[in-house]
């Protein structure tokens, strides 16, 4: 690998992780965040000395991203980053958004008023982020704003395939143009109306609104064509 490392996260942040889970997470990000390109071959013993570990956390890291389809191994060519195509992308969105759908739904039958309350606080930081137009503390409410319902939903199952589906989302956002100003003030709104099915107790209206609200955010990014704009 170059003098120039893609791995930007420090494994001294992550030191409550073990050490497969520290390589994973560093390798599912310089590979989503296109630092390590397509076709790019990855070495075992080259991350085992780059991180400072032994060679089984890497297998096992590599193992994962193999399972998540991000990296597939090659007859004389060894482990290399996969090719995820449009085609690729715009299916594993349809099926993230119906699993989200999923999520909401059971969230709106087991979200407590404490989680409610979280939800509330997350919206607050959503309008203050579209307001400043600030793309990265939108991200990371966003992020959370997922993680929280995911949660509630109370499915390991299901948390593990969002999981792993949403580093392809990622990848779909890195490569697209994304969204421009006015789609912010939209987002806004959906996210308001998805908590509002939870406030309802609604697991059916969550469940559209959310999914709604998925496929719109894969089209406006370009991974999805504009007729798949609503639910089928």
């Amino acid at each position: 690998m170059a003098a120039s490392s893609p791995f930007t996260t420090q494994l001294a942040e992550d030191e409550t992780l073990s050490l497969g889970e520290q390589a994973f997470r560093q390798l599912r990000d310089a590979i989503i965040r296109g630092a390590l390109p397509a076709g790019s071959k990855i070495s075992e013993r080259g991350l085992a000395a780059r991180f400072g570990m032994s060679a089984q956390p890497v297998r096992e890291a590599l193992r994962r991203l193999e399972r998540e389809g991000l990296v597939v191994t090659l007859p004389r060519s060894g482990t290399v980053v996969a090719e995820v195509g449009p085609g690729q992308l715009a299916e594993l969105g349809r099926i993230r958004a119906a699993l989200e759908g999923v999520a909401a739904a059971l969230a709106a039958e087991r979200l407590d008023a404490a989680g409610l309350a979280a939800l509330a606080a997350l919206l607050r930081r959503m309008e203050a982020g579209t307001e400043a137009r600030d793309s990265a503390a939108l991200d990371a409410a966003n992020e959370e704003f997922h993680a929280l319902i995911h949660a509630a939903a109370g499915n390991a199952f299901l948390t593990r395939s969002l999981t792993s589906l949403r580093a392809y989302d990622h990848a779909g956002r890195h490569r697209a143009v994304g969204s421009t100003p006015r789609d912010l003030p939209k987002s806004l709104a959906e996210h308001k109306a998805i908590v509002a099915a939870f406030k309802r107790r609604d697991p059916a209206l969550a469940e559209a609104r959310m999914r709604g609200h998925v496929l719109r955010s894969l089209v406006t990014n370009g991974v999805l064509p504009a007729g798949d704009r609503k639910p089928r």
